[in-house]
């Protein structure tokens, strides 16, 4: 048995031929050239397929999957580190919660049709567990992790980036966290002042990648300013920035 199990995981083993499409496949979704085969039909093995005596606990995606949730943290905090250089640590920390919640992992997932690639055990077909979120969010991860094993960090950030860029709008993301020209305009008209008037006063950076400053304006008098990486991202760090000087944040 165990003589078996060597030759099946053998680096020089031939991938079996139904695993083939899905390396193929796997390797347009990620745009890497995949070293390692085997690594990744592991990141996409669901443990029922533990029921086949040749396979061990080691053998599914659940060991990947917990290297690619902590390497899928330190990437997410990167981006939103750089992306938003004068916001907090509490506002960092509720937008990365809200971009690796298992939801949002399984729609990146089902956007990049992994459900479709995933291996499962012949008694777990045809019950829907490729549509399950918790699988898809599980695969995702252990797909990171096999990537980052495979190829190293630097691709596993670009494939995280550019699955961030192509899913995520971060005005709506920032703004269902706090919605802090909201609460600057309720101030104002509590105190009886003006509206407040958001101006650009700088824009850096090529077209493609431009960071935009704002200030904000309260009864002719500037408030706050703020950057971000769009004129909404900006305004809402402006607005951010003048609650607080208003003593309206802690």
């Amino acid at each position: 048995m165990l003589e078996k199990l060597k030759s099946y995981f053998s680096p020089h083993a031939e991938v079996a031929k139904h695993h083939k499409k899905r390396i193929r496949e796997l390797e347009r979704i990620i745009g890497i050239e995949i070293n390692d085969p085997f690594l990744f039909i592991r990141a996409l093995r669901h443990r029922s397929i533990l029921a086949d005596d040749k396979f061990t606990p080691a053998d599914s995606y659940e060991r990947l999957e917990f290297l690619g949730d902590a390497v899928l943290d330190l990437i997410i905090t990167e981006i939103i580190y750089e992306r938003f250089p004068e916001e907090d640590e509490g506002f960092m920390t509720k937008l990365r919660a809200k971009l690796v919640k298992g939801d949002t992992l399984a729609d990146f997932a089902r956007t990049l049709d992994l459900n479709s690639l995933l291996v499962l055990g012949e008694r777990a077909q045809g019950q829907g567990i490729e549509f399950s979120k918790s699988v898809l969010s599980d695969v995702f991860e252990a797909l990171i992790g096999a990537i980052y094993l495979d190829q190293g960090y630097r691709k596993a950030f670009d494939f995280v980036s550019g699955v961030i860029k192509n899913n995520i709008d971060f005005d709506q993301v920032t703004g269902s966290l706090d919605n802090f020209k909201s609460m600057l305009l309720e101030y104002a008209q509590a105190q009886q002042l003006s509206i407040p008037v958001y101006e650009v006063v700088n824009e850096e950076g090529p077209g493609h990648d431009k960071t935009f400053e704002v200030r904000v304006m309260v009864d002719k008098k500037e408030q706050g300013s703020g950057k971000g990486k769009s004129k909404k991202e900006a305004e809402q760090a402006a607005a951010r920035k003048a609650l607080r000087e208003l003593g309206e944040l802690g």
